[in-house]
């Protein structure tokens, strides 16, 4: 009998990724990814440039911006190699709305595209050194999808017309893939919250602390870490295909916002992997959300 157990599952390399680990070219295959920043930044430089002292994404108004990309949740810096670097555009971690357009703007933003999250991380060989990566969150995928979505969902329901806090937090999910005696060391920057404040006379339960929520998205988490060039070439495809503009039939405004229905699930979840081709697809000049988004050249009420 003893010769039927099955051995436990080995933890993925944080140095390289296993050919059975991105066993297709599918994004459906992701719920959640890891890779080395610099490696990032190799492989999608439309998306991410340094410049000086400065990691430039493209804002919500840029031509970039309408080809895809990624919503990156920070509070404005990253550490890479040991420099610290300014992001030009990202969405803060934490944010207030006041109205339900507000938050009717905020819920879609956050789901228009993959989600990025800055960690750094120290490795068991060498405790003294961090090694940047970026952590993706495929809000494409059904399951992850509507663990946001309900997190939502379910906070407003509970408390109708009174004020609430709510944080998504991706810590477990990290620290349950990391192979043993590595640690994240900014693990906060593994989560974003949003506050809703709303116009009561009495609102006891948010002034003591009980309409706070924290949602602990769960997923498998794909290493994307490779140093063989067909790997990047095939993780850079992936990525691309991640990344890719989401092309609706019809507006987020055209359906109720907190319920999710096959025909959006269909939509948002894409499973093929073919490279784009700029004559033949249209892209999706996405709508600016200059309330929720940090940048340079637009002011942001949130700050």
């Amino acid at each position: 009998m003893a010769g039927l157990e099955s051995a436990p599952a080995a933890r993925p390399s944080l140095t390289s990724i296993s050919s059975g680990e991105l066993r297709s070219l599918w994004t459906c295959d992701c719920e959640l990814a890891l890779l080395p920043l610099a490696q990032l930044l190799r492989l999608q430089p439309g998306a991410f440039q340094l410049r000086g002292d400065q990691l430039v994404v493209p804002g919500p108004a840029e031509p970039a911006a309408t080809r895809g990309g990624f919503n990156v949740f920070s509070d404005g810096l990253v550490r890479l190699d040991g420099q610290l670097y300014r992001l030009s555009s990202y969405i803060r971690r934490y944010v207030e709305l006041t109205n339900y357009c507000d938050y009717k703007d905020y819920r879609e933003t956050v789901l228009s595209k993959p989600m990025l999250f800055f960690i750094n991380v120290q490795t068991k060989k060498d405790s003294s050194k961090e090694r940047t990566y970026a952590f993706l969150v495929n809000t494409r995928h059904p399951k992850i999808r509507r663990q946001i979505e309900q997190g939502m969902d379910m906070v407003i329901s509970s408390v109708i017309g009174e004020s609430y806090w709510l944080q998504f937090d991706f810590q477990e999910a990290v620290k349950n893939f990391l192979p043993p005696g590595n640690k994240v060391v900014n693990g906060e920057n593994l989560s974003f919250a949003y506050e809703f404040k709303a116009d009561a006379l009495f609102d006891f339960f948010y002034w003591f602390g009980l309409s706070n929520s924290t949602v602990k998205v769960n997923g498998k988490v794909l290493n994307l870490s490779s140093t063989s060039p067909e790997k990047k070439e095939t993780i850079k495809l992936f990525l691309e295909k991640m990344s890719e503009p989401l092309i609706r039939r019809s507006s987020f405004s055209d359906r109720k916002f907190s319920v999710t229905s096959r025909g959006s699930l269909d939509e948002v979840f894409n499973c093929s992997l073919s490279p784009r081709s700029s004559l033949m697809e249209p892209l999706l000049a996405e709508l600016p959300f200059p309330c929720v988004l940090e940048s340079e050249e637009t002011p942001n009420p949130f700050i």
